[in-house]
C-alpha cells in the first residue's frame, strides 16, 4: 500500500507542476531561450514520466476490465502500460495536426515524451523493485 500512497502522492504533485507551468509560467514568462524552450516541452516530459505512477495509482487493487490491462504486477506490465501510453501520446500529438482542435503539433513535444516516458519507466521499475523486495524478500 506504501506504494499506491507515494504514486499518488507523486501524481498529484506532477499536475500541479504541470498547471504551474502551462497556466502561470508559461503564458507571463517573457524571457529568452532556453527557457521558453523548456517551459515549451516540460508538460509532455513531466506528463509522460507520470504515466507509469498514475497506472499503479488507479487500478492497483482493483479487478475491473481497464484495471486488469493497465494493472502493474511485473516488469512486463510495466512495459505493457509504458508501450500503450506511449501510443496514446503519440495519437494525441498527431492529433494537434486537425486544425479543428486549435493546438500545434511539435516534433520535440513528441521526442520529450519519450524521453519522460523512458526515464519514468527505469525510475518505476527501481521503485517498484525496492518495495516488492522489502515486502516480498524471496
Amino acid at each position: 500500500m506504501e506504494l499506491k500512497r507515494i504514486s499518488k502522492w507523486i501524481v498529484i504533485t506532477g499536475t500541479l507542476v504541470i498547471w504551474a507551468i502551462k497556466f502561470g509560467i508559461r503564458p507571463n514568462y517573457d524571457g529568452g531561450q532556453p527557457l521558453t524552450f523548456f517551459f515549451g516541452i516540460a508538460p509532455n516530459l513531466l506528463g509522460s514520466f507520470l504515466i507509469p505512477f498514475g497506472a499503479y495509482w488507479f487500478f492497483s487493487g482493483r479487478e475491473y476490465l481497464l484495471a486488469r490491462i493497465f494493472r502493474i504486477h511485473s516488469v512486463s506490465d510495466l512495459r505493457l502500460v509504458c508501450f500503450m501510453g506511449l501510443g496514446l501520446l503519440i495519437i494525441n500529438e498527431y492529433l494537434q495536426l486537425i486544425p479543428f482542435f486549435g493546438r500545434t503539433f511539435d516534433y520535440f513535444d513528441l521526442l520529450f515524451s519519450v524521453i519522460g516516458l523512458t526515464v519514468s519507466y527505469f525510475v518505476f521499475s527501481g521503485v517498484y523493485a525496492r518495495f516488492m523486495y522489502r515486502y516480498y524478500p524471496d
